[in-house]
């Protein structure tokens, strides 16, 4: 991630040569995570082997998070041409964001886990305790200045100390209603992007294209050198990193945090060309690129399913030798 934010501040200030290092660094952190909902024909296909999935997930679940601190410093920097007291903001926006987020989730995860003990609440209502955790976060955070992601962050990992079944209930409300919010999101921004068709520029379609390339395929090159992954798998992890829903939020962040932005745009359309594209080229590549890595994987030698580069032959041939069940849980 720090080298996707710092390979896509370069190339935003070789694009966009008006923008300063700060800006252009809130550029990267915008467009560094990934959407696992974009990309969730993969991540949910059986074709695509269970660790190279679970990567891009869990890539997906994390990066977002740990973006916000990166934004909201350069955010900090930028406002403040790069005067900001780095001290003030990691004490105003992480320390007091972190604390918010501790009690909330402390306290909440350990009324919700009390209730589940005592069997107190219904299955559906636990769920929607559990959203209104994170919207605490928010109105608790807003007037001391703390980082409203940060605290929502920290609460969803606090809150699993006095409710342990947190994690299975956020699942189940995610799968039954984050799609319907994920939709409503994309339908706003497509109606942002209607709006704003007039001031796209050929600079803005470049820098998309090098966002989706270059800058994201680079640093998952480097960052799986010691993991010994065939070059397709590396391709396929590269290629396969979708923005959308959490560049979208971070941009409004943006917006939210800058009243008056000293850009002139650049950073709102360049987000909304890359979440543009991203769309249409992870959208329509997806089912070819599966297929093509599913045939190239097929095409390999027979290798121990504990190898990364794995040949889904591999585990007929070794269940004919053997009706033990495979020593690890990659299965496809």
């Amino acid at each position: 991630m720090l080298l996707t934010i710092g390979l896509g501040a370069l190339a935003a200030r070789w694009v966009f040569p008006q923008l300063t290092v700060w800006e252009a660094g809130i550029l990267g952190a915008i467009l560094a995570p990934t959407d696992a909902g974009l990309g969730q024909i993969i991540v949910n296909s059986p074709r695509v082997p269970l660790k190279i999935r679970q990567a891009l997930n869990v890539e997906a679940g994390l990066n977002d998070g740990l973006s916000v601190p990166f934004l909201l410093f350069f955010i900090a920097m930028s406002s403040h041409g790069g005067e900001a007291s780095l001290t003030r903001f990691i004490v105003e926006q992480l320390g007091f964001g972190a604390l918010v987020g501790a009690g909330v989730g402390l306290a909440g995860g350990g009324l919700l886990g009390l209730a589940h003990r005592r069997r107190w609440m219904a299955s559906g209502w636990q769920q929607l305790g559990l959203v209104a955790l994170p919207v605490l976060c928010l109105l608790a955070s807003r007037p001391i200045g703390a980082s409203m992601f940060i605290a929502a962050f920290v609460a969803g990992l606090a809150v699993q100390v006095g409710f342990r079944e947190a994690a299975r209930h956020s699942v189940e409300f995610t799968e039954q209603w984050g799609q319907l919010f994920n939709l409503s999101v994309f339908f706003l921004f497509g109606l942002l992007v209607a709006r704003a068709g007039s001031e796209f520029h050929w600079s803005h379609a470049l820098y998309a294209v090098l966002s989706l390339t270059v800058v994201r395929m680079i640093p998952v090159a480097l960052a799986l050198v010691g993991a010994r992954l065939h070059r397709a798998t590396v391709l396929f992890m590269g290629w396969f990193g979708p923005r959308g829903l959490a560049s979208v939020v971070l941009g409004l962040v943006y917006l939210e945090e800058v009243a008056r932005p000293t850009d002139q745009g650049t950073i709102q359309i360049a987000v909304m060309a890359t979440v543009l594209l991203s769309i249409l080229a992870h959208g329509l590549s997806a089912l070819p690129g599966m297929e093509l890595y599913a045939r190239k994987m097929a095409k390999l030698p027979p290798t121990p399913p504990s190898s990364p580069v794995w040949n889904p032959k591999a585990l007929t041939r070794i269940r004919g030798r053997s009706q033990a069940p495979p020593t690890n849980s990659l299965s496809l």
